[in-house]
């Protein structure tokens, strides 16, 4: 006999009591742990047999995870952890993240999901307001920093050659702390970069000049200009003065990119730092950093977003009923290379509401003290010299004598102790050790635990 095909969709009131049971236990851990490196072998002989044709009891699975799979996932919303760029949900933006899985909430179009896209729009709002844009600014959330660059470098190129500017291949002019996810966008493009070397860290307007001097040929590609407003190795923000004057006397599309470092937007002492990104055609913050949301998510925010719609917009007689000629409320599926979209931008409006903005830019800012708290302690220890003085939440240092194998242990021996994840960095060529500090839960201890380590 046939087995009932919707037996999936039955809720099981004791699966449910797990699920949500664990929930409860790791939202009410009062520091998350930084966890660590996992054994495959180990992994491999704990998942043998666990997918079958026949069901099995939720809480044996659940047990896989919780003692062979849990402990192998680097949290990144520990307050120990200073690797990368971590991350640090508030619990309202978590529970309200269930919320939008739980009723498998998209974000596609208007008339599949105006309550989904009038949230998302209100925080977007939020933060092209932050960065100075117009009313007339808009746009959609994305998976991450990479998808917004992607997508709003195809609209620079295209907006270009519709303009009748691109000239051969197009260039983009990048600088050379300039993200990774630049440099894919560009190869999936088929766009080709022009590199200005930084000076400290921070692309300004005498090595953009001399740039474009040494290579007129290339400089005639140019198609857009990307600036970034906190490096990722770093946390340097570049002139982006001296980038909007460029590209507004060469006509081409400036985009910014502040995956890591927009939120410092909310902070009137550092608002200084960011001047010339109103500027900006488009801009890219995201939440999962430091807006405190969980991932996956990234603000993608346009100047002109009809630009992003002609460009983005995908034609099928099935879509023909999301669309409408005379709306006057864009849809977020026609904003970047997506289509189908989870409402990933929810959780971040829930929290901002719940919390306050207030409340944002004391998390923000205590990110930024325990960097200079940081950094203080560094300039004052022997044997360990602070590369330079941080301009938002991230933290250079050289240990005396120390080559690349040095800071790998070192970052080794701080993970099994669960001191701290941390990992080393380069500086023009050059080891270096790196902390970088999101989460507002970091306490000047811990950073004097881990640094009593060096």
């Amino acid at each position: 006999m046939r087995a009932d095909p919707a037996r999936m969709h039955e809720l099981d009131p004791k699966m449910l009591d797990l699920i949500l049971g664990y929930v409860a236990e790791r939202l009410a851990l009062p520091e998350a742990p930084v966890d660590g490196l996992g054994d495959r072998e180990s992994m491999q002989r704990a998942m043998e047999h666990v997918i079958g044709d026949e069901p099995k009891d939720p809480a044996e699975i659940l047990g896989v995870y919780t003692d062979h799979l849990a402990d192998t996932i680097l949290s990144a919303d520990s307050p120990r952890f200073y690797a990368f760029i971590p991350a640090a949900p508030t619990k309202a933006a978590l529970l309200f993240d269930m919320v939008v899985s739980a009723a498998s909430l998209q974000g596609c179009s208007w008339l599949e999901a105006a309550g989904a896209v009038m949230a998302e729009n209100s925080a977007l709002r939020v933060m092209a307001d932050a960065a100075g844009l117009p009313e007339s600014a808009g746009g959609t959330f994305v998976s991450g920093g990479s998808a917004g660059n992607l997508s709003a470098l195809v609209v620079a190129r295209d907006t270009a050659e519709q303009r009748g500017l691109a000239v051969g291949t197009p260039r983009v002019l990048v600088s050379d702390q300039s993200h990774s996810s630049i440099a894919n966008a560009l190869r999936i493009t088929g766009m080709r970069p022009l590199i200005v070397p930084t000076v400290d860290g921070r692309m300004t307007r005498e090595a953009i000049d001399q740039v474009l001097a040494a290579d007129e040929a290339a400089a005639a590609d140019l198609v857009a200009l990307v600036g970034t407003a906190g490096t990722t190795n770093a946390g340097i923000v570049d002139d982006l003065t001296a980038c909007a004057d460029v590209a507004a006397e060469r006509r081409l599309w400036f985009h910014v990119d502040g995956a890591y470092g927009g939120a410092g937007l909310l902070l009137p002492e550092l608002r200084e730092l960011y001047v010339g990104i109103e500027r900006a055609d488009s801009l890219v913050m995201d939440p999962h950093k430091w807006w405190f949301a969980p991932y996956d998510s990234a603000a993608l925010i346009y100047r002109a977003p009809r630009l992003a719609q002609a460009v983005h917009t995908q034609d099928a007689s099935y879509l023909d009923v999301i669309h409408d000629d005379d709306a006057t409320d864009l849809n977020p599926s026609d904003l970047a290379f997506h289509l189908t979209r989870r409402a990933r931008g929810m959780a971040l409006w829930f929290s901002m509401a719940v919390n306050g903005m207030d409340a944002y830019r004391d998390a923000v800012r205590a990110g930024v003290e325990i960097a200079r708290y940081a950094a203080e302690r560094i300039d004052a220890m022997d044997e360990v010299e602070l590369i330079r003085q941080p301009e938002l939440s991230i933290v250079l240092f050289r240990r005396e004598g120390w080559e690349l194998s040095d800071y790998e242990a070192w970052s080794d021996r701080l993970l099994r102790d669960q001191t701290a994840f941390v990992t080393a960095s380069a500086w023009y060529g050059q080891p270096v050790g790196r902390l970088a500090f999101l989460h507002p839960a970091t306490t000047t201890e811990m950073v004097d635990e881990v640094l009593g380590t060096l």
